[in-house]
């Protein structure tokens, strides 16, 4: 963590930056972070067949819960979500996943603030016909991002809270 005066992808204004790429790209962390995340969806009963997010944060997070379900009775492929459109090719929001349509998702992020990123990311794997299970975030900012998915009918989880980090 960082303290000085940033804007975060909310808009936001904090003090505190909480640059979790520094632990979710770390070797040794990513296991760590898989099994956190798989152990809370398997407490809420969530059932997903894919993991994804929103690129950039939720991207290593993605790989960390696909890469750990190996070891457990479903595995979990991962796909990632672009925040615009590709410019070329097929121009989907959505990259890995061939044939969505039916499929149980869970989203993922790395820091969650307002919820905004995960009610994005949210937003086009319904679009594109998944079924959303949940939301499951390493750092909970607690600055209503919780509120703002269960708002939406949508599970929330977290591994940390930025308190529990400070403390």
């Amino acid at each position: 963590m960082k303290r000085g005066d940033f804007v975060l992808a909310s808009g936001k204004r904090s003090n505190v930056y909480v640059d979790a790429r520094l632990t979710t790209l770390c070797a040794e962390a990513m296991p760590l972070i898989g099994r956190q995340m798989l152990e809370r969806v398997a407490a809420r009963g969530w059932a997903p067949e894919l993991v994804g997010g929103l690129t950039m944060g939720a991207d290593p997070v993605v790989s960390a819960v696909a890469r750990e379900s190996l070891g457990g009775d479903t595995v979990i492929d991962g796909f990632l979500i672009r925040k615009e459109a590709k410019g070329h090719g097929t121009g989907r929001f959505v990259e890995g996943v061939a044939e969505p349509e039916g499929k149980r998702a869970l989203i993922v992020e790395d820091t969650c603030t307002t919820g905004g990123s995960a009610l994005q990311a949210v937003e086009r794997a319904r679009q594109v016909g998944m079924e959303v299970v949940g939301t499951i975030c390493l750092v909970d900012r607690e600055e209503g991002g919780r509120e703002a998915i269960e708002a939406q009918g949508i599970g929330f989880e977290r591994v940390y809270t930025l308190a529990e980090l400070l403390a």
